[in-house]
């Protein structure tokens, strides 16, 4: 049953690398005009890289560390998978409405629109709910304490440590327009946060 939820995590993140590979090539094509990357981000950056993907990967390969794992259940599997699901949803169709304006770090490109639709109608930050979603798959699909708890932790920093400084960014360069927009959503999670 465990290997059933480590096949369904390595697709899941082929799949986010498939979504996002093509929008970081297009993405580089576009001039930065403004750079806000810090000591901070990269941090956060490296953490959600180290529990959400090399953590897990080492787990998956090696087994390490076995003390942590636990019995995998059939419906864990289902709803880790549902989430997983929904985070590859979520992470397409952000990246989608962003286009061009994507950027992996703090930065505010060309022509730089301020995006309100599809996903960015829900919350201001769908490609962190999309993180936490697949952070929360991973809970449910490996069956390790340890490696549940990693994407977890990893999500955690990279969002405390980044989304306070990109809606100040958000704020420099659109003003009220964005202090509108945050009215009216919410940060991370529908009608609640």
């Amino acid at each position: 049953m465990a290997g059933a939820g480590e096949v369904a995590w390595v697709l899941g993140i082929v799949a986010w690398y498939i979504i996002r590979y093509p929008f970081e090539r297009r993405a580089k094509r576009v001039r930065v005009v403004s750079d806000r990357r810090s000591t901070a981000e990269a941090i956060g950056l490296g953490a959600a890289l180290l529990g959400m993907s090399v953590v897990p990967a080492i787990y998956i390969a090696t087994g390490i560390p076995q003390a942590a794992d636990y019995p995998a259940h059939l419906w864990a599997i289902i709803v880790g998978c549902a989430l997983f699901f929904s985070a590859m949803w979520f992470f397409r169709r952000t990246h989608k409405e962003l286009g061009k304006n994507w950027s992996i770090s703090l930065q505010i490109r060309e022509k730089h629109e301020l995006i309100s639709g599809g996903p960015y109608t829900l919350v201001r930050h769908p490609m962190y709910t999309s993180f936490l979603l697949m952070a929360l798959g991973q809970a449910f699909l490996l069956s390790n304490w340890v490696v549940g708890l990693a994407g977890l932790i990893g999500f955690a920093v990279l969002f405390f440590l980044r989304v306070d400084k990109e809606e100040r960014m958000m704020l420099e360069i659109f003003g009220p327009r964005y202090q509108a927009y945050m009215d009216r959503t919410k940060r991370l999670i529908p009608y609640l946060y």
